[in-house]
Order: structure tokens, then sequence, then C-alpha cells
């Protein structure tokens, strides 16, 4: 696995950001990665300007894009820093208990992927478990979003989530197919404790399976939290992921 191939997502360490902005992008960017995924990125935007100086590149954004939120600002933002996607990190739970929520869910990201293509700029969703955990008629949640999303609408899957959620994840993937552009690849004990999530290769999860099921999707690096340090975990996973799984 190659630099081009991983990423980290910045709110793995949010709390380092908060404290020294620049200096965790330089952390970051000395373990070896050139490509960060930032969170709610035009709260950081004149962090963000300084990614270059680093070496790094964001191919990828999560921002809130569903609720509320000024697509025109957001769009224009992500083009001025070079990111081709921009993700809605959440729709919450309620939203995913009948098809008319999921259809609501996708008519919204339907209308937020139609500016971003003015902007040239594609939209997708993340997922976390209860999105995967609800059976509609032997489809996940998920997998009935996808069938009313606009072809140019993609997927990041959380594979950690849709793990917790109860799916054979690497058959979801193969479902989605090229409609995942990237994976979320965490590792734990597999429960929804987000403090017993651990580096990549120290905890339960088949990871390379479901790295395995969409090879040319974009591997970010992600600890919603733990109870160890977040930078030593971000630095660990990349040297796992790196080493390969033969290693």
């Amino acid at each position: 696995m190659t630099d081009q191939d991983l990423s980290v997502q910045l709110y793995t360490v949010r709390n380092a950001l908060n404290e020294d902005f620049d200096g965790t992008l330089e952390r970051i960017a000395g373990f070896g990665f050139t490509q960060v995924e930032p969170f709610g990125f035009t709260n950081y935007l004149d962090g963000l300007r300084k990614l270059g100086q680093h070496g790094l590149t964001a191919p990828t954004t999560h921002m809130g894009l569903v609720v509320d939120a000024d697509l025109d600002a957001i769009f224009a933002a992500a083009s001025e820093l070079g990111i081709g996607t921009v993700i809605e990190p959440a729709v919450r739970a309620p939203q995913w208990q009948d098809v008319d929520g999921i259809k609501a869910t996708a008519d919204s990201l339907n209308a937020a992927a139609a500016k971003a293509a003015e902007h040239g700029l594609k939209v997708g969703y993340h997922n976390h478990w209860w999105e995967i955990e609800k059976d509609f008629d032997g489809q996940r949640g998920l997998e009935v979003l996808a069938d009313h999303l606009a072809p140019e609408v993609v997927l990041e899957v959380d594979t950690y989530w849709a793990h917790v959620g109860g799916a054979d994840v690497p058959g979801l993937l193969q479902r989605l197919g090229d409609r995942v552009v990237a994976l979320h690849v965490k590792d734990g004990d597999g429960s929804t404790d987000n403090k017993k999530q651990v580096a990549v290769g120290a905890g339960s999860l088949p990871v390379w399976s479901f790295i395995d099921a969409a090879p040319d999707a974009l591997r970010v690096i992600e600890l919603d939290d733990s109870e160890g340090d977040l930078l030593d975990a971000v630095r660990d996973s990349r040297a796992y992921l790196t080493a390969g799984k033969d290693a």
C-alpha cells in the first residue's frame, strides 16, 4: 500500500489540532502521510490553507450538507483548497427507520450533488452503524440509499461501523461496487464504545478482507476515540497498512 492509497481523518486528532493546528499537521506529514481528510472544514480554513506547506493535500472532506448548509459557500471553499469530494458525515438514526426517510436523505444528497457539479465537485455519504443494522427486504439501509442516489453521488463506507451494524462487510462493499470511492479503516473490539478503538492491526476486525473487497478505494484511517494516544495510533495504523497484510 502506497501513500497515495492512504489518508487520515483529522477528526481523529481534533484535540491536538485545537492545541496546535500547524504542529499537528507537521507531525502527520512526518509520519509519511501525503493526504488528509478534514472535518467541518469551513471552521478551519486558515489552518487548512497551509496544507501544502506540509506536503499535504485533501482529496476528500467531511462537511454537513443535508441540514441548513450554505452549499455555495461550502463548495467554493472546497474548490479553493483543492478538495474534490465533500462527504456528508452523518444523517442520524431517526431518518433510517423507513424507506421514505432514506429517500428524503437521497433527495437532499442529489440536490447537493447538482450544486457541487457547478463547482466541479462531487458529493458523498459516510455511514455509521444505524444505516446498516435495519433490514429492508434483504437490503441494508445504506443499500436502499444507494438505489435512490444519482449516479454521481459516491459513498465512503466506514468499514468498522458497517461491521458493528451487522453487515457482511466484504459482501456489502461488493454489492455497492464502484460507488464506493473511499473506506474508513479503523479497528477495535467491534463495539459502539469509541474508547475501545485502537490502531489498525491492534484490534479484532479483519481489516484486510474489507480492504480487499474495495481495492481501488482510498483508505482513510480514523479513530473516533481511544484509551491510548491518538497520534500514536495514527502513526501505528499507517505503519501496519503500509507494511502489507503479509507482513
